[in-house]
């Protein structure tokens, strides 16, 4: 089948955040490359689908998190589902908040609340060692909930002791990327796309979602 004759596919972006969820469509086709097979992709998020169910995040790791919410979501709407779990993981603070990034300061998630508890949890450790690094994991589930693909990726960079930049959301006004002197608030989309440990994980998923679009019988 060419790539001309090749109906649209469905894929879902598990999660319902706006902002992410835009950073990841972006990311699947990213404007510097030609979209190619990928064009044939149709993103929705969860948004569309208010019947799917939450899934509890309870794996010890990122790519755990990622598998359960693609698998499950999968199942539960019989359509191809590409999940992420990523996170903020702070040298200082011996790799947390890690999977419990988004519910760092508790339940709702408040990205206001995670920056200032973690200003607070770094208190007065010294620029040195600030390190951290923002980890992403992706999974991509078929409608029958089995895990097809996977990638990771981290970025380095340094927590900074106030917020700086308007864009971004989550942690970003608070990671700094030491070659640039900003933040990922600082930086514009473009940049921050190159450079985010989710643009990473995505550059080694792109061309596995690639070949697996390309064969005939995934529909």
């Amino acid at each position: 089948m060419s790539q001309a004759d090749a109906s649209p596919l469905i894929l879902v972006l598990g999660s319902r955040n706006r902002k992410k969820c835009a950073e990841m469509a972006d990311l699947i086709r990213p404007a510097w490359e030609p979209a190619g097979v990928l064009g044939r992709l149709e993103i929705r998020s969860l948004d569309d689908y208010p019947q799917a169910p939450e899934v509890d995040e309870s794996a010890d790791t990122f790519g755990g998190n990622a598998r359960k919410k693609a698998s499950e979501t999968a199942a539960a709407l019989g359509l191809w589902v590409l999940a992420d779990d990523s996170g903020l993981a702070v040298d200082a603070l011996e790799g947390g908040p890690g999977v419990l990034s988004a519910r760092f300061a508790g339940e709702p998630c408040d990205d206001a609340a995670n920056n200032r508890k973690l200003l607070e949890s770094l208190g007065d450790v010294p620029d040195d060692r600030r390190g951290a690094a923002f980890r992403c994991a992706l999974a991509v589930a078929d409608p029958g909930g089995t895990i097809r693909l996977e990638a990771e990726a981290a970025c380095r960079g340094r927590i900074v002791r106030e917020l700086r930049g308007p864009g971004g959301f989550g942690y970003d006004p608070l990671f700094l990327i030491p070659e640039y002197h900003r933040t990922f608030g600082e930086l514009s989309p473009l940049v921050k796309h190159q450079l985010s440990h989710r643009s990473r994980a995505f550059a080694r998923l792109r061309p596995a979602l690639r070949s697996l679009l390309g064969t005939p019988s995934i529909e």
